[in-house]
C-alpha cells in the first residue's frame, strides 16, 4: 500500500481522446529535453513500448531540440531477435529512430536476443556511468503491469535489488524478457505514464485506490505524472 506522501505525488492528468494525450506528451518531453540540455548538455530518455507510444514516437522529430544530446534507452524488451518486429527497440526505430539526428552511439537498445539473464547483465553494464535519467515514459497494463514488471513476479523494489532483471516466465508471450527494475525506473527527474483505451480502466482504477499493482511500485522522488483518457474515471463512476 502506498503511503499518504506517495499518493499524494501521483498526479493524475485526464484527457478526453487519444490525440490530446500525445499532444500533451509531446509537450512534457519537449520541456524536459530543453531543461535538461540547458543544465546538463544532455537528455536521457527512457521509452515504452505500445501502441500510444508509437503514436507518440511518429512525431518526435517535429520537436525542434538538439538531437545531439539526447540518449536513448528502454524500459524493457522481448527476447526476440534484434530486428524481430515484436521488439521494442524495432517499433521505436521504424516510427522515430530510424528517421531521427540522433547519434546512433546515443541510442541504447537492450540486446535481449542474447537470452534474459545475459542482456540484463549486459545492459546493467551500459547503465553503470548513468545517473538519473531525465524522462522515463511508460505504459499500463491491463493487469496493472509496466515495462516488463508483472503481478505476482519481483518488481525489484528493494535497496540492493538489480537495475536491470531478467524475466524467465512472463505471463504475456514472449515468456522471456528483460526489464528495467522499479528501483532503476525509479530514478529518474520525471516519470510519465501514458495510458489509454477501456481495456486500462479497472488497473487505473485499482491503482487510484492505492492497490499495490506493478505500476503503482516505480517511486521516483520527484512523483508520478499520469496522462490518462478521461474514459476511465468515468466508467468507474470517479468524477476527479
Amino acid at each position: 500500500m502506498k503511503s499518504e506522501s506517495l499518493e499524494a505525488a501521483t498526479r493524475w492528468h485526464f484527457v478526453n481522446a487519444v490525440e490530446q494525450l500525445v499532444e500533451a506528451a509531446l509537450i512534457r518531453v519537449h520541456t524536459a529535453a530543453n531543461e535538461a540540455l540547458r543544465l546538463r548538455g544532455a537528455f536521457h530518455l527512457v521509452l515504452a513500448g505500445g501502441t500510444t507510444p508509437r503514436v507518440l514516437y511518429a512525431r518526435m522529430n517535429e520537436l525542434d531540440t538538439d538531437w545531439r544530446g539526447w540518449h536513448i534507452w528502454f524500459g524493457d524488451e522481448r527476447c526476440l531477435p534484434a530486428d524481430h518486429p515484436g521488439r521494442n527497440s524495432r517499433m521505436a526505430r521504424d516510427a522515430w529512430l530510424a528517421g531521427s539526428a540522433i547519434p546512433d552511439a546515443q541510442i541504447h537498445p537492450i540486446p535481449a536476443e542474447l537470452g534474459a539473464s545475459a542482456a540484463a547483465a549486459a545492459y546493467a553494464g551500459s547503465l553503470h556511468d548513468v545517473g538519473e535519467f531525465d524522462l522515463v515514459l511508460l505504459g499500463l497494463g491491463e493487469d496493472g503491469h509496466t515495462a516488463s514488471l508483472f503481478p505476482g513476479h519481483d518488481w525489484g523494489t528493494c535497496p540492493d535489488s538489480p537495475e536491470v532483471l531478467g524475466v524467465h516466465d512472463a505471463p504475456k508471450p514472449p515468456p522471456e524478457r528483460v526489464s528495467l527494475s522499479a528501483r532503476r525506473l525509479g530514478r529518474t527527474r520525471a516519470l510519465l505514464f501514458l495510458v489509454s483505451g477501456t481495456g486500462k480502466c479497472d488497473a487505473v482504477a485499482a491503482w487510484r485506490r492505492n492497490e499495490p499493482i506493478p505500476a503503482a511500485s516505480v517511486r521516483p522522488a520527484a512523483g508520478v505524472d499520469v496522462l490518462a483518457e478521461r474514459i476511465c474515471i468515468r466508467q468507474n463512476g470517479d468524477d476527479a
